[in-house]
C-alpha cells in the first residue's frame, strides 16, 4: 500500500507564493506518474498538474505559467510551487500517484488565498 503526505498549505494573500511537498511511503517514483489535484468547496476535484516518471510535465490552463511541478526521485517527494496565488487557488490540494489502473490519493492539504 503506497502512503502519500502532503505538506506546505496554508493562507497567503493574493499574488503571494507556496510551496506544497508530497512525500511516499516507498519508493514509487521508478514507475508511478505524480500529480496534483484540487477541490474547492461546492466543486468537483480536478486535476492541476502531472509529471511522468521521465520528468514530462502537463498543465491545465489556470495554472500554465505560475504553478510548477517537480519531483526528486532519491527523496520519492513530489513538490508544487505555487507563484501569484489568485483567490480562485483556494482549495483541499491533493497529491496523486497513477500506474496503469493503480491509483493513490493523499489525504490534502488546504490552501486558502486571501486578504
Amino acid at each position: 500500500q503506497v502512503q502519500l503526505v502532503e505538506s506546505g498549505g496554508g493562507l497567503v494573500e493574493p499574488g503571494g507564493s507556496l510551496r506544497l511537498s508530497c512525500a511516499a511511503s516507498r519508493s514509487i517514483f521508478r514507475t508511478y506518474t505524480m500529480g496534483w489535484y484540487r477541490q474547492a468547496p461546492g466543486k468537483q476535484r480536478e486535476l492541476v498538474t502531472t509529471i511522468t516518471t521521465t520528468g514530462s510535465t502537463n498543465y491545465v490552463a489556470f495554472v500554465k505559467g505560475r504553478f510548477t511541478i517537480s519531483r526528486d526521485n532519491a527523496k520519492n517527494t513530489v513538490y508544487l510551487q505555487m507563484n501569484n496565488l489568485k483567490p480562485e487557488d483556494t482549495a483541499v490540494y491533493y497529491c496523486n500517484a497513477n500506474w496503469g489502473a493503480a491509483t493513490f490519493w493523499g489525504p490534502g492539504t488546504q490552501v486558502t488565498v486571501s486578504s
